[in-house]
């Protein structure tokens, strides 16, 4: 059964989702979201630090929280306009996937997403009193709210930028020229070609980009944070590693740029002292439900160091313990193997959509906060959920909560693999 079943993946599934994640487009768009990684986490540690989860009565909530709009600065200039970097970053990318100057390819990408924004006029009393110039720039577009008007406009501009570079329609200088000046000069043809030709869709044809955008995706936020699309986005990611295919890699770059604006939507909610409203966000599936790595393995790596009898599980278990506390599960996952098991990729599966489950009710209920940061994937399970809530202790419960429901749902498979293991290595004892 189970080689039939790998047969099947493999031709109608394997082959194509491996390829889909190859995508070049797809690629560029991960790693420039990839990239903004640590300026989102760094930043919504600021957030926290403003908002602390301590009692209101102490001096120094009161301090920090009076204080509150200075220190959330560092926010607002990095996860409250990640968008800018991503476009960079989604830019870089996909020009040196098309050996373009990959610092040109960012710079369009940027400047072609800057022009989907429209200045906001500012009467002369209200500027003179802020200190602006006259016009301002809509924040909530350079947010988490504007990444897929970023990704569309960013893949157009590279795209000008390739087929021009590719065409006679540019400026070419002597050899005699340095480098860096012959690229400013071959850059001129496409950033005439994006600037102009953005300026006159977003205004003087008044093309709302943003708006327009919203109005397509704003279903698939909405489909995303909901408790079947969690599970089949668990299903999907553990059903591709069952198989040896990186599923988080391939999903994830599907995924990603929607639990990016549920994350964004709750952080914005919180700076401007309102409940968060999402619950999917990619923390929530890092902190319940992939508690030791995809599967939620961190049950397995419990019982395999703790419960074995036979002496290779004791031993594997004893060497992926460790990195399972900090969320790296590649050991389990091909050590054991998970991979095209069929005793293992039963839990393997069925334990973190369990674990989504019960989070989702949990938080839907209000017994949990909401996640309104992007903590370290790295940090062990009790201590980034409670970072990744805003300092719920409620969340650390939940999260050990869920680690010994793994280790309950793993056992009885872990044991059939623990005895099965012990028999053979005692019916090599007995030859020997």
């Amino acid at each position: 059964m189970i080689d039939k079943l790998t047969v099947f993946f493999d031709k109608t599934l394997s082959g194509p989702m491996e390829k889909l994640g190859q995508q070049r487009h797809l690629q560029a768009v991960r790693n420039g979201i990839v990239a903004t990684l640590p300026l989102i986490i760094v930043g919504s540690f600021f957030l926290i630090i403003a908002m602390p989860p301590i009692p209101q009565d102490w001096a120094l909530y009161k301090f920090l929280n009076g204080n509150a709009a200075t220190i959330m600065l560092p926010y607002r200039m990095t996860m409250f306009i990640m968008t800018i970097y991503a476009t960079f970053g989604i830019g870089y990318s996909l020009a040196e996937s098309y050996d373009l100057d990959c610092l040109t390819g960012g710079i369009l990408a940027t400047i072609a997403f800057l022009c989907t924004v429209t200045p906001i006029s500012v009467a002369p009393e209200a500027a003179e009193v802020a200190g602006v110039s006259g016009w301002v720039m809509p924040m909530a577009n350079l947010g988490g709210g504007g990444l897929f008007v970023s990704i569309i406009v960013s893949c157009l501009a590279v795209e000008v930028y390739r087929l021009t570079s590719h065409s006679k329609f540019k400026i070419t200088m002597p050899e005699q020229v340095p480098p860096a000046v012959a690229r400013s000069f071959e850059a001129l043809t496409p950033t005439i070609v994006v600037i102009v030709g953005m300026a006159c869709i977003t205004y003087f044809a008044g093309f709302d980009w943003h708006g327009a955008i919203a109005t397509i995706v704003s279903p698939l936020v909405k489909a995303a944070d909901s408790l079947p699309s969690v599970l089949l986005l668990v299903f999907l990611i553990t059903g591709f590693w069952s198989f040896g295919i990186h599923g988080v890699s391939i999903i994830g770059s599907l995924a990603r740029p929607l639990w990016l604006q549920l994350i964004d939507a709750n952080t914005v909610a919180v700076a401007a002292g309102h409940a968060p409203t999402a619950i999917a966000a990619e923390p929530f599936f890092q902190w319940f439900i992939w508690i030791g790595g995809s599967g939620c393995t961190i049950g397995l790596a419990i019982l395999l160091a703790f419960r074995s009898k036979s002496k290779y599980a004791s031993s594997l278990g004893k060497t992926c313990f460790l990195p399972s506390c900090f969320n790296i599960n590649e050991p389990i996952i091909f050590g054991t193997p998970i991979v095209l098991n069929p005793v293992l990729i039963v839990p393997f599966i069925i334990t973190p959509m369990v674990n989504a489950t019960i989070a989702w009710i949990v938080t839907s209920l209000g017994l949990v906060n909401k996640v309104v940061m992007t903590a370290p994937w790295t940090l062990p399970g009790p201590i980034g959920a409670y970072l990744a809530t805003g300092g719920d202790w409620r969340a650390i419960v939940l999260n050990i909560v869920l680690i010994a429901i793994s280790i309950m749902l793993w056992y009885p498979f872990f044991k059939i693999y623990d005895r099965d293991l012990l028999k053979e290595e005692q019916a090599k004892e007995n030859q020997a």
